[in-house]
């Protein structure tokens, strides 16, 4: 299928090849039938995209002071090549969908396929949308006008703020797509309106609509508000245009009653003065997009609808009224199209918007069923672009080829360029998307990418897959590949729980495939360096690891135990591999305290410190913490033993003192290890060695990362007597035979 993406880096428009979606749990896929641009919003993108980086960072200088912090703490290389990463990936333009099913998600109520519906699906000719951003389009309501219903909903969420009531009096500061709907559902609500702009043509629309108007070309706005309100001052004001100016805010402030009510749809310069606002007591309020609902995952991605009654206008039920006022004529878009474009014609349509010629409502307009049979459309493989790098050949002689299960940001930043670089054949990628697989395979020639993730199992050529998906896939995903007779390199964490991990390794065992998960850190040249010279220690060592790992959005999906698992568990396990590591002697104890307050502290796994003891006497400790400074480095490792110490600084500088041969290594920029992490296992693979990290070694970190956030939660100390078990292994025992002791609690007396 076809989709319309723009370059961030130069503004460029495109009409790509992708593979069609696969439709998920709580979700819609949809044929496209007609798409708004709208041109508000797209211009913004298309122009910022045109700009050069200087006028990027003028734009963005909450950007620019994140790219000077990871200067500081990560070097100007690897800030340079996240910067271009970000810069390499083109976004999917468009929000105004309307279309006809075509698959129902599993827990999808009250749709069926064959329904027409609205959504805020992109310019695609196949989008797969959460059933709460879609609404079923009546009969009687076109296609073309269905797709301004999601714009129309921006206005009529700006009106609900506003609280109209029969007879008020209302000025629309900006009639552009968002304010000539706003004046519309304003008249069906029996209120006057005054509507403002510099564009002779749009107030005559308003006028059409039963605004009465005034050109701000013609002067101050004020005295028009005053005669139009009798000498009152008008009960609210609603400003819809998109300006840095303050002029809009400080008119409002100026034409409203006392008690007026001033909400602001668009964007403008909130420079405001305190006077104008307090000796009339005004409201102002800023509107969020198309209603309750909008930016929350429970409700958008998790389908957790609000109860109509607490919440009675959430966006989907927003979009159900602007199609019901549609079907009854009091809402009626058709006079705004002014284009309408085929999708072979889409840069005309980006180009016309861009331009000084006149335009309003552009409608896209896409190809039929019996143009495209749905069968075609929904073809979710679609070959690379580009030649795909060959892998050298493995011990006999044949190319590894390598499968990707995701392609988010780590996967293309990180994995992707290491797996290239190393001489891996990269065969195909998979994203249920189907989007940000076809971006990857196009940059990094892949032989193919798909929506399909069940592809790369079915394969017989493949012959190792990375899993680079979301937490809570990894375990199933890990033992479908092994089953499969596939390599398997995983991205930590290696299983959420007990049973996941019981599930992962009895699969590891039974086959001769080699299992890696990516800790990383291991394999970072310092590390290596340290691990030698700690092996002539015969003296205890004291490891202390702080990661200053910076707060998440405690709605964020890594905090959702199903999901994510937490912090500690999806990104903590790469410090208990670490230490042990380092150690290289087997964990013997856990222990773990959080900080804050159960009662108001949300994520409270972000913010632990926890102690692993060893069985040479060692102990390491790692203070994990979400609360301080981005601009100070992530990590920071010392190691204290028999008098001597050593300092490892954010992957960069080491320093040593007391240590025969190494006093310090420094790095020109940071390496974590990545790279080299991937080369041994593909070393191991080709060369039919043994696996770069032991099965008993990764199934020992994965336990006691998942002790670690019991112990936090239990305030106890789990000690361990034996090995965690490996199917089929006689010298281990069962994986539940280790000890749960109390820690001591202190006492007033204490």
């Amino acid at each position: 299928m076809r989709q319309i993406l723009q370059s961030v880096k130069d503004g460029e428009t495109l009409v790509c090849d992708v593979p069609c979606p696969q439709v998920g749990r709580g979700q819609l896929l949809i044929r496209t039938h007609a798409t708004l641009i709208s041109a508000g919003t797209e211009r913004m993108l298309v122009e910022f995209g045109k700009a050069g980086w200087l006028d990027k960072a003028r734009q963005q200088p909450d950007k620019v002071r994140q790219v000077l912090d990871k200067v500081k703490t990560d070097g100007l290389f690897p800030t340079l090549e996240a910067v271009r990463h970000k810069l390499d990936q083109p976004v999917p333009l468009g929000y105004c969908n309307a279309g006809s099913v075509l698959e129902v998600g599993t827990g999808v109520d009250g749709f069926e396929p064959g329904d027409r519906v609205l959504s805020n699906g992109a310019h695609a000719e196949v989008v797969c949308v959460p059933k709460n951003l879609c609404a079923r389009i009546p009969d009687g309501v076109s296609d073309e006008s269905a797709a301004f219903g999601v714009v129309a909903a921006i206005g009529l969420q700006g009106i609900r703020l506003a609280q109209p009531t029969l007879g008020e009096t209302f000025v629309v500061s900006g009639l552009g797509l968002i304010g000539l709907l706003t004046v519309q559902l304003l008249r069906a609500h029996g209120c006057r309106v005054l509507g403002l702009d510099f564009n002779a043509r749009r107030l005559a629309q308003a006028a059409a609509f039963g605004a009465e108007t005034f050109n701000l070309a013609d002067g101050d706005p004020i005295p028009a508000a005053t005669a139009f309100s009798r000498g009152r001052g008008v009960d609210g004001v609603l400003i819809t245009a998109a300006t840095n100016s303050d002029e809009p805010v400080r008119q409002a402030a100026h034409m409203c009653r006392k008690r007026g009510r001033i909400i602001l749809v668009g964007v403008a310069g909130l420079q405001l003065s305190r006077a104008d606002f307090y000796e009339k007591e005004l409201s102002f309020q800023v509107s969020c997009s198309y209603g309750p609902g909008r930016y929350d995952p429970a409700y958008e991605q998790q389908g957790h609808d609000y109860p109509p009654g607490f919440v009675r206008w959430t966006e989907q039920r927003n979009f159900e009224a602007v199609l019901d006022m549609m079907q009854s004529g009091q809402l009626d878009p058709q006079p705004l199209i002014t284009h309408r474009f085929g999708l072979d014609n889409t840069a005309d349509a980006y180009a016309l918007i861009s331009s000084d010629q006149p335009s309003l409502g552009v409608i896209l307009q896409y190809p039929q069923p019996e143009e495209t049979p749905d069968a075609v459309l929904q073809s979710t493989t679609v070959r690379s672009s580009r030649k795909s790098n060959s892998a050298t050949g493995n011990a006999t002689g044949a190319a590894l080829r390598v499968a990707f299960l995701g392609a988010g940001n780590f996967a293309s930043q990180v994995l992707i360029p290491a797996f290239q670089t190393r001489g891996a054949h990269l065969a195909q990628i998979a994203s249920r998307g189907g989007l940000t697989a076809a971006i990857a395979g196009r940059k990094f020639g892949f032989d193919k990418a798909t929506s399909d993730t069940d592809a790369p199992f079915a394969n017989p050529d493949i012959g190792a897959i990375v899993i680079a998906t979301r937490h809570d896939s990894h375990a199933d995903l890990v033992c479908r590949a092994l089953n499969a007779g596939k390599h398997v390199f995983v991205e930590k964490p290696l299983a959420l729980n007990t049973e996941q991990l019981e599930d992962v390794l009895t699969a590891a065992a039974n086959v001769p495939q080699l299992l890696m998960v990516g800790f990383n850190r291991r394999f970072a040249p310092q590390v290596q360096r340290m691990r030698t010279v700690l092996a002539g220690a015969r003296e205890a060592k004291a490891l202390v690891m702080t990661v200053n790992a910076g707060s998440v959005p405690a709605d964020h999906w890594v905090h959702d135990p199903i999901a994510g698992g937490g912090r500690i568990i999806g990104e903590g396990c790469h410090f208990v591999d670490l230490l042990r590591f380092l150690c290289g002697h087997p964990i013997t104890s856990v222990q773990a305290t959080m900080f804050g307050l159960a009662a108001i502290d949300e994520t409270r796994d972000d913010r632990m410190t926890f102690t692993l003891s060893f069985a040479d006497g060692s102990m390491g400790t790692v203070h994990y913490l979400a609360n301080g400074h981005k601009a100070i480095p992530k990590e920071r490792l010392e190691i204290f033993c028999g008098g001597r110490v050593m300092q490892l600084d954010n992957f960069r500088k080491l320093k040593a003192v007391g240590w025969p041969g190494l006093t310090r290594m420094n790095l020109w920029k940071q390496n974590k290890g990545h790279s080299a992490g991937v080369a041994a296992f593909l070393t191991a693979v080709r060369q039919g060695g043994p696996p770069p990290i032991a099965l008993d070694e990764l199934a020992e970190v994965s336990r006691a990362t998942l002790d670690i956030v019991r112990a936090a939660e239990t305030q106890e100390t789990i000690h361990y007597h034996d090995p965690v078990p490996i199917p089929n292994d006689p010298e281990t025992q069962p994986l539940d035979d280790h000890d749960v002791i109390p820690q001591q609690q202190p006492t007033l007396a204490d």
